[in-house]
């Protein structure tokens, strides 16, 4: 298989890459003994950290009080939903980048993925779950292109817009599709043609398909989406579930207490990490994206570097996101004390 097509392959938005999420990551590397290294030759050395390299190079998700607030809101609008004929309930998800939105939708469409395949372990023929993202400057045509694209179905420039989505339609209705997730639904905009016909694109899916369906974006509560009539009619069915940064305090400790337990460096001392949990908390903003992205970078560079340990140092050299880098800093003018 060409590279391009299996990274392709490995993207959420494709059935495929879907699924392989849903098969879950592959297992650890076993952290070998000071006696297993002195025995490995220079190649088998660098295999060795090319697969402790992948292992941090992965997103670790963590089952947060968010995380787990949205799977049971996403369930149970899924029961609710489940004999309803028109006028289902949907979940928007909304925060700051970086605060957990997608792993937290990606968690729920995972949760009701395996347990449908839990309540029909002989069937191959079913996709329980849809997932997408709304491009940026996107139209209706766009977003029905990209229902499309998940399924595998064909477009092509002559195919118009009734053809795909009956097709989408059918698709999803035959295989039993139960949740469709629509992240960056921030990029539909009510105030402007092009976004209406998107949210009405949107909106007609989920009439004809019966799904419950979800949005998660950036601060949707202001968002020109929930803008106007249309607006206000998402609004009237969606349940809101915000996302903020996390502040200081139990929950923060234990995610880097989890996060440390992942790390397989050879010259880690355990628990170091957990000492800092007041640091990180300042130089993540809060942030559990910017925290993971430090922690994960400093372990890649430990092992590159041959410290083989993640130390306060390290993680400061870790350039972050822009949002959690200015939070840390004082405003231009500020004294600070």
């Amino acid at each position: 298989m060409p590279e391009a097509d299996a990274e392709a392959n490995r993207q959420l938005t494709t059935l495929e890459g879907w699924r392989r999420f849903a098969a879950g990551p592959p297992g650890p590397p076993v952290l070998l003994t000071s006696a297993e290294l002195g025995r490995l030759s220079a190649t088998e050395r660098a295999l060795y950290d090319e697969d402790r390299l992948d292992h941090h190079a992965r997103m670790l998700v963590v089952a947060t009080s968010f995380v787990e607030k949205t799977v049971v809101c996403g369930r149970r609008l899924v029961l609710l939903n489940r004999h309803a004929i028109s006028a289902r309930r949907g979940l928007m998800v909304s925060g700051l980048p970086g605060t957990g939105k997608t792993s937290a939708i990606t968690q729920l469409g995972l949760a009701h993925e395996l347990l449908d395949r839990a309540r029909h372990p002989n069937l191959t023929d079913r996709i329980p779950v849809l997932y997408i993202t709304v491009p940026p400057a996107a139209t209706a045509r766009m977003i029905a292109t990209e229902f499309a694209r998940f399924l595998g179905l064909p477009v092509r420039g002559r195919s118009n817009m009734t053809d795909i989505i009956e097709a989408v339609v059918g698709v999803c209705t035959d295989t039993r599709t139960g949740l469709v997730l629509v992240d960056e639904i921030h990029n539909v905009s009510q105030v402007t043609r092009t976004g209406a016909e998107v949210s009405d694109t949107l909106k007609y899916f989920s009439e004809r398909i019966p799904a419950t369906f979800v949005y998660a974006g950036i601060n949707l509560e202001t968002s020109e989406l929930l803008a106007g009539a249309r607006g206000a009619q998402i609004a009237g069915r969606f349940t809101l579930v915000p996302t903020r940064p996390f502040p200081y305090g139990a929950e923060w400790k234990a995610l880097v207490a989890t996060m440390e337990e992942t790390l397989l460096l050879h010259d880690h001392p355990p628990g170091s990490l957990v000492k800092l949990d007041r640091y990180l908390h300042k130089r993540a903003a809060g942030m559990i994206g910017a925290l993971s992205h430090a922690i994960r970078g400093a372990a890649i560079d430990a092992i590159l570097s041959g410290t083989e340990r993640v130390t306060k140092e390290g993680i400061d050299a870790i350039p972050l996101d822009h949002a959690a880098e200015t939070a840390t800093k004082p405003l231009k003018g500020t004294a600070t004390r």
